[in-house]
């Protein structure tokens, strides 16, 4: 069920960080856009990219150009907000996710809170000369803002330019979900080569497919997850189905009961009522339709549509194989890279 960089309609999960940042707290992410992007279901939907959105840490870099930091004794530190992810805030201070971890003796799926205070290495003097680096951004003098059904690639093509190019003047990973009313800085044909060593500290990051950005969950996330953990235990799934299930909603939808979606995709696992989901109110129907994701004797589809528990072996299956079984998106690599937060989430709302 997945698309390629579609804003208003669709998503697409992208590079990994390490530890799993997970907000307990009821505040919706500071940074967190009200619409999320929605994937691609490759017999119902087509091909899109997703971008995420920006932390609070990303967002305060690309709006002042200014790296918010506190000060103990000679080393910088920095408050976790909600929406903040490892990757935004190493981005943000000119470090890498790895360095952080090390720094503050976190694991690779440690989880990270609002309020929480990092120390930031290497950051004393060394950041002020780096801030000129975002200076190439200015010199992008045009900016296209996002439409509903706006892709990276559409956008890339009428502007002449490339998606690397596109997603390196806007400080973008690749696979980010891109917004309605967003607004991007379109790179001319000059500053181009000027960009090229800005996006070397970008490739640093863990660009590796088989892994995804560190995502701080809202309220509305984390009710959405919880939903899923409960209809999931009510059905008997096991700990490995209901992980699947909160990854797949989370490619699918950001983890958002979503109104909208490709053609009439709809909800948490953006069903399609048009092959056999169900009505739009049903597929739209949070509890119903993470019952029909799971499948199996409870169906509330019978047997109009396959879910994880009608798939012979599903237990045995690799994580992210066994969620395009059911989705058959036209992305099947977008599914594992949630594996590790996926179960971080269950076992912290479960």
């Amino acid at each position: 069920m997945r698309l390629a960089h579609l804003s208003a309609r669709l998503t697409t999960p992208a590079a990994l960080v390490g530890s799993v940042a997970l907000s307990l707290t009821a505040a919706p992410a500071a940074a967190a856009p009200a619409a999320t992007a929605v994937d691609a279901h490759a017999t119902q939907r087509q091909p899109a990219d997703r971008a995420l959105p920006r932390s609070a840490a990303t967002a305060s870099f690309h709006a002042t150009g200014v790296r918010a930091v506190g000060a103990v004794g000679d080393a910088a530190t920095y408050t976790v907000q909600s929406g903040d992810t490892l990757w935004a805030i190493a981005r943000a201070h000119g470090t890498s996710v790895a360095v952080l971890q090390e720094a503050n003796g976190l694991g690779t799926a440690t989880l990270i809170r609002p309020g929480q205070v990092l120390a930031l290495p290497g950051t004393a003097a060394a950041p002020a000369p780096a801030a000129p680096a975002p200076a190439p951004a200015p010199a992008a003098t045009t900016t296209h803002t996002i439409a509903a059904g706006d892709t990276l690639w559409a956008i890339a093509r009428a502007h002449d330019t490339t998606v690397a190019a596109l997603l390196a003047a806007n400080g973008l990973a690749d696979g980010a979900i891109i917004y309605p009313g967003q607004t991007l800085a379109i790179p001319t044909a000059a500053p181009a080569a000027a960009s090229a060593p800005a996006s070397a500290p970008a490739a640093a990051t863990p660009a590796d497919p088989a892994t995804a950005p560190t995502v701080v969950l809202d309220a509305e996330q984390q009710e959405s997850a919880r939903l899923i953990i409960r209809v999931g235990r009510s059905l008997g799934v096991s700990d490995r189905g209901i992980a699947i299930a909160l990854a797949t909603a989370m490619v699918e939808s950001w983890l958002r009961n979503l109104d909208w979606g490709d053609r009439d995709s709809l909800g948490l696992f953006q069903q399609r009522p048009s092959t056999g989901w169900g009505t739009e109110a049903e597929v739209s129907d949070p509890a119903r339709a993470a019952a029909a994701f799971f499948g199996g004797p409870a169906d509330p589809n019978g047997t109009r549509t396959r879910g994880l528990l009608d798939i012979a072996g599903w237990e045995t299956m690799e994580f992210g194989a066994a969620a395009q079984a059911v989705q058959i998106s036209a992305y099947p690599e977008r599914y594992a890279p949630w594996e590790p937060q996926a179960y971080a989430w269950l076992a912290a709302l479960g």
